[in-house]
């Protein structure tokens, strides 16, 4: 079955402000104090070419701004005409994009470019296949923080270019009580009392709960969502019972492609997934020269 691809209303990009200082990095880290001395040796300051990109592997796309970035940051009269936007399914074979300009400029990128659009385009096509195993219920798939640290912005894109659903971005966005901040607090009660004083009333609060009897205690207080974590399918269906639509219910630990049909199955609204995030495995994209 073909992996679904996300309409293009739905993806908002990425700002260029957000961007650009992620590949400047990542250029940075890779050109050093002399540059790229292996092009400048080899390949005559006139010469030009045209690179295709293609897919090695079928899946969803992610992360073209980035990659076109890390050209033009290099050589800024390279060209790259898509014939693929992020979200869209590819299979093996598929053109994604053509890449003309200098050649020293082409071969100083590609290694960025692709390592962002690998990256991200993974992301993208595992996310995609957790959600393809969820159609049929009202669960969506979403991330959550276990992203690589400074491409937090660029995953949960990818994450979104792949038809998931972004949990909080930060510690500062949404309020996520935890089973540590439980245990410090004294109990449910009193670390929701405590977030509740402590916050505005724009913020959202959340509280992870492992037992149902937590879960009857948190409701008591009342809470815009619960994170029911490392529930069994049994366990959440009697959750989504006892929370009976007066929050959010997100289904959290276990997930794996073979157990999240039967998570979303048990009427939960998320099921949040970390390594979809930090162990999404590369998706397969070359460059190759035009002939």
């Amino acid at each position: 079955m073909p992996l679904p691809g996300v309409p293009d209303v739905l993806l908002a990009p990425l700002p260029r402000l957000v961007i650009e200082p992620l590949v400047r990095a990542a250029l940075l880290e890779d050109l050093g104090l002399a540059g790229d001395i292996t092009s400048a040796a080899v390949v005559p300051a006139d010469h030009r070419s045209s690179l295709v990109m293609v897919a090695r592997q079928r899946g969803i796309i992610a992360g073209l701004d980035a990659a076109e970035l890390a050209f033009h940051l290099v050589e800024p009269t390279i060209t790259m005409t898509r014939h693929r936007e992020d979200g869209a399914h590819v299979e093996a074979g598929e053109t994604i994009a053509t890449i003309a300009g200098p050649s020293r400029g082409l071969l100083t990128g590609e290694r960025t470019a692709l390592n962002f659009l690998g990256h991200l385009s993974g992301i993208a096509t595992v996310t995609a296949s957790l959600v393809e195993a969820v159609s049929g219920t009202k669960a969506s798939i979403a991330c959550t923080r276990k992203t690589t640290p400074g491409l937090r912005a660029l995953e949960k894109y990818a994450v979104r270019a792949g038809g998931g659903m972004n949990h909080r971005f930060a510690l500062h966005d949404a309020v996520l009580i935890k089973d540590n901040h439980v245990a410090i607090a004294g109990g449910v009660a009193e670390a929701i009392a405590r977030a509740r004083a402590g916050v505005g009333h724009m913020v959202k609060i959340e509280v992870e709960v492992d037992t149902l009897e937590q879960l009857r205690e948190a409701m008591e207080q009342g809470v815009d969502a619960v994170l029911l974590d490392n529930m069994t399918p049994d366990q959440l269906r009697e959750a989504v019972a006892i929370v009976n639509g007066r929050a959010v219910t997100e289904a959290s630990g276990r997930v794996t492609p073979a157990t999240v049909a039967a998570i979303a199955a048990s009427g939960v609204d998320l099921v949040s997934v970390g390594w979809c995030t930090h162990s999404a495995p590369t998706l397969d994209i070359g460059l190759d020269v035009q002939h």
